[in-house]
């Protein structure tokens, strides 16, 4: 396989990474709205959208600040709107997301969980952009550290690497395997579902920045891994009453 992967159309060629980035979200809207109507959703209609905007805007922002952040050194002389938007994560986005929810919620009063009904969307969504990410090959910068593994994958410049996006599809898929379990043995709490999504998907964060080429911090952290302990922190009492009873 050559990367950057290009599909052919007739007369179109189309980015593999835009086309599956395309289906990411389109594949996990229609989980969600087929989840919806099968469930009973004590969020109302009104307030889901509201919700779902404030979502929206925390991602934003979150992914993209959290972006420029993974570089610190650059800051100082690339700081404007095109690098602002170049550079983005999903580990920001999710951060970012959950802080525009929490605060949308709070004003509009609502209490239920809005997160576990967008988990299995979530997880769906993710594995999708992340096989288009490796398919991006290095223009994307997802890729992982060289690697003299048996499945490391060159990506055209002649040195095999970690293929951290194919892990990560991996983790995602036992971290749905595992909530599904959880759920077979009985109706979880209200809101478990989307954190034990969360503390997993923040540990298995933490753990792939040793995978991948990234700026550390002089005490050996970086940017993400400091986010990753600050979502982990947030879930401290989840942490302790579900993954350590």
């Amino acid at each position: 396989m050559h990367y950057p992967l290009e599909i052919t159309l007739g007369a179109a060629r189309l980015n593999a990474h835009l086309l599956f980035e395309m289906l990411a979200y389109t594949a996990g809207y229609q989980l969600y709205i087929r989840l919806r109507r099968r469930s009973t959703d004590r969020i109302s209609d009104e307030h889901r959208n509201w919700i779902l905007l404030g979502a929206a805007a925390g991602a934003f922002l979150g992914s993209h600040v959290l972006g420029i952040l993974e570089r610190p050194a650059a800051l100082g002389s690339s700081l404007d709107l095109a690098y602002f938007m170049a550079n983005k994560t999903v580990l920001g986005g999710f951060l970012g997301g959950l802080f525009g929810v929490e605060w949308t919620k709070k004003m509009l009063g609502v209490t239920a969980s809005s997160g576990d009904l967008m988990t299995y969307p979530i997880l769906l969504s993710l594995s999708i952009g992340r096989l288009g990410c490796h398919l991006a090959g290095l223009p994307d910068g997802t890729q992982g550290l060289p690697s003299g593994l048996p499945w490391a994958v060159d990506f055209g410049d002649g040195i095999p690497r970690h293929p951290v996006n194919l892990y990560e599809i991996l983790m995602l898929g036992a971290i749905a395997l595992l909530i599904y379990r959880q759920e077979k043995r009985g109706k979880l709490p209200d809101g478990l579902r989307f954190k034990i999504f969360m503390i997993a998907y923040l540990v298995w964060r933490f753990a792939a920045e040793w995978l991948k080429p990234a700026w550390y911090f002089p005490f050996g952290l970086s940017s993400i891994q400091m986010a990753a302990l600050a979502g982990l922190m947030y879930y401290r009492k989840t942490i302790g009453s579900f993954f350590l009873r």
